[in-house]
C-alpha cells in the first residue's frame, strides 16, 4: 500500500526513481518475511469440547430358547407298556407320560413285602418269649424270697444248699429275660432292614412310571410301545423316552461382545423386534453368565419373555437393541481427537495463545464417533482432531474449526 502511494505521489520521475526502487525493494522484503512467518505456523483443525448426551448401546441378533428343557430317561430298565404322549402335546407337572413293564422288579417288591411280614412275625414271637421269661423269672424270684424269709425266721430249718439253688435259679431266669429282650431288639432291627429294602424296591417300581417334571410341551418322542429302555443311571448311552420343554416363558439369549461386556447390568432395557411374527416389545436383562465364552469371546445375556399365547417358538431369532449405559451431560470429543499411546489416552489442547498442550485424559463411554472425557479437559476448550502426530507440545498453530464436531447422536454397536 505504501509503495502504491509513493509512486502515485512522485511528480519528478528522475528525482523519485531511486526512492521508488528502494521502496519497492522494501515492500518485497516485508512480504517475503510475512509469507515465511505464515509458513512456519501450522494449521490445526480443532473442535470445541462441549457437553452433550452420550449413550452406549448394542444391536445384535438373539435366539429364543426354552426356559427349561429336559430329556426324560427311565431309571430302571424295562419294556414300554404304554406311552401316553406324542410331540406337540401339552403336559402338566406330575402327569404320567409313559409306563414301563418290569416283571423282575415286581417280584422283588413282593419279596420285600414278604420280608417285612416275616420280620413282624419274628418280633411277635420274640416278645412272647420275653413275656414267658419274665413270668418264669417272677415265679423263681418269689420262691427264692420265701426260702430266705423262712430261713431267717428259723435258722437251720432249710439247708443252705437249697437256698443257694433257689438264688441261682432266680439269677438265671433274670438273665433269660435280658436275652429275650435282646432278641426282640435284634428282630426289630431286622424289620427295619426289611422295610428299607421294601422302600427301595417300591421306589424303583414308582420309577416305572415316567412323569412330567413341569408344565410344558413334548418336543420330541424317542421310543414307542414295546421298546426296551435301558436304565439311565447304568448306561451313559441310554436312550431317553421323551423330551419336554417349558415354553410358556422363553429365554432370549443374547451374545454381548467382549468390548461391551463390562457395561451390562441386570435391569438394562432391551428393545426386541421379532421379524418372524412382527412382534415388538421391551424387556429387561434378568441374568448373565458372568464370564466370557472362550470360543466366541462373548458374554451370554438373557431376557425372560412371557409366551402365554405361544406365538414365539424356541429357535426363533430376534433383533435386540440393548441400552447399556448413558450420560445425559457428558464432555465429549471426536474419536479422532484422542491419542491412545502406551502411557494412556491424551488429547492436544490449543490454548488461548494458540500453543499446543498435551493433556492426559481419562475416558468413559465410547461410541463409534465420540468419546466421553471424564477429566483432563474443560468445557469450551479446543482440541486438535486428526493427524495428531504432526504436532508437538509448545508448538504455535493456526486453529481452524473442523467439520468433525461431536454430533449429538447415540452411538450404536452393530
Amino acid at each position: 500500500m505504501y509503495c502504491s502511494w509513493w509512486t502515485r505521489r512522485c511528480l519528478l520521475p528522475g528525482l523519485c526513481a531511486g526512492f521508488t526502487a528502494l521502496a519497492i525493494s522494501g515492500c518485497k522484503s516485508d512480504g517475503a518475511k510475512s509469507e515465511a512467518s505464515a509458513a512456519s505456523t501450522a494449521r490445526a483443525a480443532v473442535v470445541v469440547v462441549r457437553r452433550a448426551p452420550v449413550e452406549k448401546s448394542l444391536t445384535v441378533a438373539g435366539e429364543f430358547v426354552p426356559f427349561q428343557e429336559v430329556e426324560l430317561h427311565a431309571k430302571v430298565a424295562g419294556f414300554i407298556r404304554h406311552i401316553n404322549v406324542d410331540i406337540g402335546d401339552r403336559v402338566h407337572a406330575g402327569q404320567v407320560l409313559a409306563t414301563l413293564e418290569v416283571p423282575e422288579l415286581n417280584a422283588q417288591v413282593a419279596g420285600a413285602e414278604a420280608g417285612v411280614r416275616h420280620g413282624q412275625e419274628e418280633i411277635g414271637l420274640a416278645k412272647s418269649e420275653v413275656a414267658r421269661a419274665e413270668a418264669n423269672h417272677a415265679a423263681l424270684h418269689m420262691a427264692a424270697e420265701r426260702l430266705r424269709q423262712a430261713a431267717g425266721a428259723r435258722p437251720g430249718m432249710i439247708a443252705q444248699q437249697e437256698l443257694d439253688d433257689a438264688a441261682a435259679k432266680d439269677r438265671a431266669s433274670e438273665a433269660q429275660v435280658a436275652v429275650a429282650k435282646s432278641t426282640v431288639a435284634a428282630q426289630e432291627q431286622q424289620l427295619d432292614v426289611a422295610k428299607a429294602e421294601r422302600m427301595h424296591y417300591t421306589s424303583l417300581a414308582d420309577y416305572s412310571k415316567i412323569t412330567a417334571p413341569f408344565d410344558g410341551i413334548v418336543t420330541w418322542r424317542y421310543a414307542d410301545t414295546g421298546a426296551l429302555i435301558q436304565a439311565g443311571t447304568s448306561n451313559a448311552g441310554s436312550m431317553p423316552v421323551v423330551k419336554v420343554a417349558e415354553v410358556s416363558t422363553l429365554r432370549l439369549r443374547i451374545p454381548v461382545p467382549e468390548s461391551l461386556a463390562a457395561y451390562v447390568r441386570e435391569g438394562d432395557v432391551a428393545d426386541v423386534r421379532v421379524q418372524a411374527t412382527g412382534d415388538h416389545f421391551a424387556g429387561k436383562v434378568v441374568r448373565t453368565t458372568g464370564a466370557l465364552d472362550r470360543t466366541t469371546r462373548s458374554l451370554q445375556v438373557e431376557v425372560d419373555v412371557v409366551n402365554a399365547k405361544r406365538k414365539l417358538t424356541p429357535g426363533m431369532y430376534a433383533d435386540v437393541s440393548l441400552h447399556l449405559a448413558g450420560n445425559p451431560d457428558a464432555l465429549i470429543v471426536p474419536v479422532e481427537a484422542v491419542d491412545r499411546g502406551t502411557s494412556g489416552a491424551a488429547v492436544l489442547v490449543v490454548n488461548t495463545n494458540n500453543t499446543v498442550e498435551r493433556r492426559a485424559v481419562r475416558t468413559g463411554l465410547e461410541t463409534p464417533n465420540e468419546v466421553q472425557i471424564l477429566d483432563g479437559v474443560r468445557d469450551g476448550e479446543r482440541v486438535i482432531v486428526g493427524n495428531l502426530a504432526s504436532f508437538e507440545p509448545g508448538q504455535r498453530v493456526e486453529a481452524r474449526p473442523s467439520a468433525m464436531a461431536p454430533a449429538p447422536t447415540n452411538g450404536k454397536e452393530q
